[in-house]
């Protein structure tokens, strides 16, 4: 294993060395929980954005295995050379970039609003105690990036962080029918899946779906159904457990 540190003992991402290209991280690899709900036979042919580079498994996975155009936002240059020179992150090509720039303005930034078909944020500093960028106007402009059939995956993690407040952040932006959540990992990291346009699916479409993923990529998406459920039914469950 290698670890990827900013100077503090936060783990900022990691990797396994006999397998650089797959992501072992069960945060991460529910943060590509997206898979299901787009078209599976279309993904070589779609756009990933990653806002925050980490140790780069989920560009490096978008990349590699799903053969996806894919786009990294990373504030800190110190993380992409050391992602290139320790972290097997390939260099830039026509289906693969690294850009230098801040999260929030690139969000905001025209030039790439409603391109993206699939969106993961993980904005987190040296100490990761809460995300740097968690304002409902961010997540205003995460949705606005987004494709019609697009989907944001975002980790809200940390000790100084407030998960129901960024929930009610990013239910506001993209509307409560519109919004899963995975329940947190035994690590901490809260996923949640925003989805640009709201869209039901039935459980066996869902099953499915998981089923086709792992199939065909090392994900275990069968596992992400057990722990994964739509915003609304979870308040719906909330209440009745109250009444």
């Amino acid at each position: 294993m290698r670890f990827l540190h900013l100077g503090t003992p936060a783990v900022q991402g990691s990797m396994k060395v006999s397998k650089p290209f797959e992501i072992h991280l069960e945060y991460q690899q529910r943060m590509m929980g997206w898979l299901l709900f787009t078209d599976l036979d279309q993904v070589s042919h779609k756009h990933a954005m990653q806002l925050g580079l980490g140790a780069a498994s989920l560009t490096k996975f978008c990349y590699q295995h799903l053969k996806m155009r894919t786009i990294a936002i990373e504030l800190n240059p110190q993380v992409i050379t050391t992602c290139r020179q320790w972290f097997n992150l390939p260099k830039d090509n026509d289906k693969l970039q690294v850009v230098l720039g801040d999260a929030a303005e690139i969000a905001s930034d025209d030039q790439w609003r409603g391109k993206i078909d699939a969106l993961q944020v993980d904005l987190y500093d040296q100490d990761a105690a809460r995300p740097v960028i968690d304002s409902e106007d961010f997540y205003r402009d995460c949705r606005n990036l987004l494709t019609h059939e697009g989907c944001m995956a975002v980790n809200l993690f940390g000790q100084a962080s407030n998960y129901d407040e960024s929930l009610k952040k990013i239910t506001t932006a993209f509307g409560k029918d519109a919004v899963w959540a995975f329940k947190p990992t035994p690590a901490g990291n809260a996923i949640v899946l925003a989805l640009r346009t709201p869209r039901v699916f039935d459980t066996n479409t869902l099953q499915a779906q998981a089923q086709t993923i792992q199939t065909r990529w090392p994900l275990p998406a069968k596992k992400w159904l057990k722990t994964l459920a739509p915003i609304s039914r979870a308040m719906t469950l909330d209440r009745s457990s109250l009444s």
